[in-house]
């Protein structure tokens, strides 16, 4: 045995350079939970791409149609709007305390990680910008990014002790500020159905998906991309909407979604009161949009309280939606048999890949319905363009699954990944063997 002395040179250890995770490690829900989400995101930015039809006060979803379209448009209120956003929220702070973790565990120190983390959030912000300008204003990559650039460099290396109060400070603030408006005016005398304005430009007007001239369409987009990242983002840091991030690090951290089975209970309470609040908050919604309830058009509109009612509750469904999505992960990873388990493999394919799944959904159908493009959303209805929705979907599950079966990353994954980590962070492959053998497991 040799015995080190003071005098004795010590070897030095080599500093340790930032890793990523491997496929081996990744569970199943956070990926599924991304690839189911990506669809109903698809579903709920091309219902912006009617723009031959007439919006309803809040702007979000046409008022006219068959029955088949009022289904539709009743069935996006309650299950969708406002609802699929909170639950990206969530896997995202989700994945950044991953990253985060991981590092560190790996050897890399606090400092590094968190500025690996900023690194990525100051690029995410420029690909969601160009993105924005380019094909889709509604773009939330760089909302992400800002709010990920705030939230990374506050709450990554604070204790489980503050981040507990964090978000209840969060939370209180929210319900508190959403809630302000409505308990003033009650206690004033007034009446509820005049707060808001119905005759403020719709929603889907800062799409701008009418208009016959890219560049004048490109000008809408890069306003309302400059408003997501630079007033929208702000407020939701602001006023107590990043809480579903905060609980996104928080869940991170007990590993709920890589370890269902030990956290059942908790998930199973979240998925009926989560989704119980979201759906029933938005009911009165779309009650009144399929005519079933007589309710003012200033109420409905996206200032008035029964839009605030669906975007505060909104936030209970997306958790609900996620927990939904771990317990079935968990009752699938038990199953001794798995019938459907490429199926399953190429929805989570498409959470891994859920940067090149997104930015793909604008490249095909923006120039496909826009009145710049191809122009057809003139002549679309809410049905039609759902089925539109799920064939573009459906369009990047086939590519997400074909680059899984070749080991491959998706082409922003990769780029974002030489951003953040520099060129010997590429798209390293996986073996074919190591996949068919997941798949068919």
């Amino acid at each position: 045995m040799t015995v080190h002395t003071d005098a004795t040179p010590q070897p030095r250890a080599a500093e340790p350079t930032p890793t990523s995770i491997r496929a081996s490690e990744r569970a199943l829900a956070p990926d599924l939970g991304r690839g189911l989400m990506l669809l109903f995101i698809a579903m709920s930015n091309t219902a912006f791409h009617l723009w031959n039809s007439e919006y309803g006060p809040s702007g979000w979803q046409p008022v006219n149609g068959s029955w088949a379209d009022h289904t539709v448009q009743f069935a996006m209120i309650v299950g969708l709007d406002l609802r699929i956003y909170p639950l990206f929220a969530f896997l995202f702070g989700y994945g950044m305390m991953q990253l985060f973790l991981r590092q560190t565990a790996g050897g890399t120190t606090e400092r590094k990680a968190v500025g690996l983390l900023r690194r990525r959030s100051l690029w995410m912000m420029v690909i969601g910008f160009a993105h924005a300008t380019l094909l889709m204003a509604g773009d939330i990559i760089g909302f992400y990014g800002l709010v990920s650039l705030v939230l990374g460099w506050l709450f990554l290396r604070r204790s489980d002790r503050a981040l507990k109060w964090w978000i209840g400070i969060a939370a209180t603030l929210l319900v508190v500020l959403s809630a302000q408006p409505v308990v003033t005016t009650m206690l004033s005398g007034g009446d509820l159905g005049s707060m808001g304005d119905a005759g403020a430009d719709p929603g889907s007007e800062a799409f701008g998906a009418g208009k016959e001239s890219w560049l004048a369409a490109a000008g809408t987009r890069t306003e309302t991309g400059l408003y997501l990242m630079g007033l929208a983002a702000p407020l939701v840091l602001l006023t107590g909407g990043c809480v579903i991030f905060l609980l996104g690090f928080w869940a991170a951290r007990r590993r709920i979604l890589e370890e269902p089975g030990r956290h059942v209970k908790l998930l199973r309470g979240t998925a009926v009161v989560g989704i119980g609040i979201g759906w029933l908050g938005a009911l009165p919604t779309a009650l009144a949009h399929v005519g079933v309830l007589d309710i003012p058009a200033d109420a409905l509109s996206e200032s008035g309280p029964l839009f605030t009612l669906r975007d505060v509750t909104g936030n209970a469904a997306g958790l609900g939606y996620v927990a939904l999505v771990a317990l079935f992960a968990h009752w699938w990873t038990r199953r001794p048999r798995r019938r459907g388990a490429k199926a399953i493999t190429a929805v989570s394919a498409v959470g891994k890949r859920s940067l090149s799944c997104y930015l793909t959904h604008s490249l095909l159908f923006a120039p496909l319905l826009a009145a710049w493009g191809l122009g057809l959303g003139e002549h679309l209805t809410s049905a039609s363009m759902v089925l539109v929705a799920v064939g573009v979907w459906l369009v990047t599950v086939a590519g997400a699954y074909a680059l899984e079966l070749r080991g491959k990353r998706g082409p922003a994954e990769t780029l974002l990944r030489r951003l953040m980590y520099g060129r010997g962070h590429g798209n390293k492959s996986r073996g074919k063997t190591e996949i068919k053998a997941e798949i068919r497991t």
